[in-house]
């Protein structure tokens, strides 16, 4: 009798066992699809450059090799020729083309230096320059180059002869600010965030934009802001600038 009780206690054990399993099964699956659908918010990101190479960017203009931007320590640094030949710059682009986007980059300034973060750039031939398609938000030593002295609308962050910052949130010239550019035809607003401060925000279109163009050094300008879909640059201006850790989300 005795012996007869252990073998169902010991079959109904197994049986337990057997019908636990799956249910801890499920709940693992469950756990593991549950952190799964909570990463991609940083899969959702294109990194353009992490330090590592140059693969998708190019020289605006042309597919030369990359000249006079070199990577140091993880950053993108650009170092102005002494000998440059006359009407030549070294202006950086996408390979690819972006409309809805936010992007998200780090720069770094020399003392008395000048640069640039475009987009809606046409690269096709026809310009000479991205600043001629492609809107700027600017990149500057706000204390110590005169173009700052021209009007607000032209210091770090500002969309540039259009938009001046809400105030200077740069930090002193040899460290590293963060801007994260977010541009949506869709919902027609665009801004400027620097250093977690959002600096600048604008139409994209209508009555509002046309008044800002008006406005600008760039009214009647052909081909600016004409382009929704382009590459995003950065700028050679003559002066050394660092930038890092260059990544895009685009928008639906």
């Amino acid at each position: 009798m005795k012996k007869t009780l252990l073998i169902v206690c010991l079959s109904a054990l197994a049986f337990s066992c057997k019908d636990k399993a799956p249910k801890e099964t499920k709940e693992a699956e469950a756990t593991a699809e549950n952190t799964i659908k909570e990463e991609p918010k940083e899969n959702e990101w294109t990194v353009l450059f992490d330090g590592s190479n140059l693969d998708n960017l190019k020289l605006y203009g042309n597919n030369n090799a990359i000249e006079n931007w070199k990577i140091e320590d993880d950053a993108l640094v650009f170092y102005p020729p002494t000998d440059r030949p006359k009407d030549t710059y070294y202006n950086l682009v996408t390979k690819e083309e972006y409309t809805n986007f936010v992007l998200s980059i780090e720069w770094k300034i020399s003392e008395g230096g000048n640069s640039g973060i475009f987009w809606g750039i046409k690269d096709d031939g026809t310009y000479g320059q991205p600043y001629e398609t492609g809107l700027e938000v600017q990149v500057l030593d706000n204390k110590n180059h005169p173009d700052a002295k021209n009007g607000t609308d032209r210091q770090a962050g500002a969309l540039y002869d259009m938009v001046e910052p809400s105030k200077d949130a740069t930090k002193p010239v040899g460290e590293w600010n963060t801007a994260v550019i977010t541009i949506n035809h869709k919902t027609n607003k665009g801004s400027s965030v620097l250093n977690g401060v959002t600096v600048a925000e604008f139409p994209l279109n209508g009555k509002d934009w046309d008044n800002l163009l008006k406005n600008s050094k760039f009214n009647g300008w052909d081909g600016f802001a004409k382009y929704k879909t382009g590459k995003i640059g950065v700028q050679d201006h003559g002066n050394i600038v660092s930038y890092r850790n260059i990544k895009i989300k685009e928008l639906d």
